[in-house]
């Protein structure tokens, strides 16, 4: 990957570290790649934005390649599979008999990338009490456990992720301001795969050649039509459903000339896909309410209980939420 000559002060030995995470060269995504590059020489906070899919941890473990803390540890955190009361003990960590269960001291996810890097993926998913403490953190680089009365000083690069819309989600009261504008020091926002699908030739091959050597078998290959079809097909998954599609070929038709026929039905009749709709309704009929139940119990499942998650991925107010569980005599 060709680039624009860098700022004074970046390590060039760390370039093969974007280039080998970081596939593609087309302009949209050099662009992001070269503001990494520069920023990885410093050590200020990262927030990085995009599409679910689009590479955003990918970027995050290059930056800390191409940091100074390349030989200590990167902390990867999914912040929505935190339960969201234990976020800050798991975070900041607990002392012993602080809470009901703290059987033992236990550090968080911040001292143990001490001297490292912490990246803390979906940030929005924060419960904004621990967003407090967390701004406390990057303000001061002290932390302090749950029950403890001495704080403690905490040398992290932070590194933030998110697909949400920040801006949207503090109008909406799900967000700290203070903290977003503390994270919004260098922003860098993932083009999507159907913004560049110059790389998309590069992508395919890079992914049919690693998967073949992963599973011993020859890589597959794509006539003009299926290439076609893959340079107009939307790609709201991304570059995972991407890599998932190759994966899938790669285990079905190792070796082989994929055609058009072989895709999937939404990529080779994308019209017909979205046109599909989300519930067939069966001749003998169902019940309405049944269905709603089911999906707020799923919902709930899915988010471990946190009725705030579980809203939203329902499209509903947490308070409406709360309502129809009660009407339902659900429990999280």
């Amino acid at each position: 990957m060709t680039l624009p000559s860098l700022a004074n002060g970046f390590d060039h030995s760390n370039e093969h570290d974007f280039e080998n995470k970081l596939i593609g060269e087309s302009p949209e995504l050099n662009s992001v790649v070269w503001a990494a590059k520069i920023t990885a020489a410093s050590d200020v906070t990262v927030l990085i934005q995009g599409e679910s899919g689009s590479g955003k941890e990918l970027f995050a473990q290059a930056i800390h390649s191409g940091s100074k803390r390349k030989e200590q540890k990167l902390v990867s955190v999914n912040c929505a599979a935190i339960p969201e009361n234990l976020a800050e003990s798991m975070l900041f960590g607990h002392i012993k008999g602080s809470f009901t269960g703290a059987i033992a001291h236990q550090e968080g996810y911040i001292q143990s990338a001490d001297n490292g890097t912490l990246f803390l993926d979906e940030i929005g998913e924060l419960p904004l009490s621990v967003q407090a403490k967390l701004l406390r953190f990057l303000e001061s680089s002290e932390c302090q456990k749950i029950g403890s009365t001495v704080t403690e000083k905490v040398s992290v690069r932070i590194i933030v992720a998110t697909n949400r819309d920040l801006r949207l989600e503090i109008k909406k009261g799900n967000f700290r301001e203070d903290l977003f504008y503390r994270l919004h020091i260098v922003p860098l926002e993932i083009p999507p795969l159907r913004e560049r699908t110059g790389d998309l030739q590069l992508l395919l091959t890079h992914f049919t050649r690693s998967l073949a050597a992963q599973y011993k078998v020859e890589p597959c290959t794509f006539s003009n039509t299926a290439m076609k079809a893959l340079k107009v097909y939307s790609w709201p998954g991304n570059v995972r459903e991407l890599r998932n599609l190759c994966e899938r070929m790669s285990i079905l038709l190792a070796g082989k000339m994929i055609d058009i026929d072989n895709l999937p039905n939404e990529i080779k009749n994308p019209q017909r896909a979205e046109q599909a709709t989300y519930v067939s309704l069966p001749d003998s009929g169902l019940s309405l309410e049944r269905v709603e139940v089911e999906l707020i119990q799923q919902a709930l499942d899915k988010t471990s209980g946190n009725q705030s998650r579980a809203a939203r991925l329902l499209g509903l107010t947490r308070d409406t939420l709360i309502y129809r569980m009660k009407k339902y005599a659900i429990h999280s």
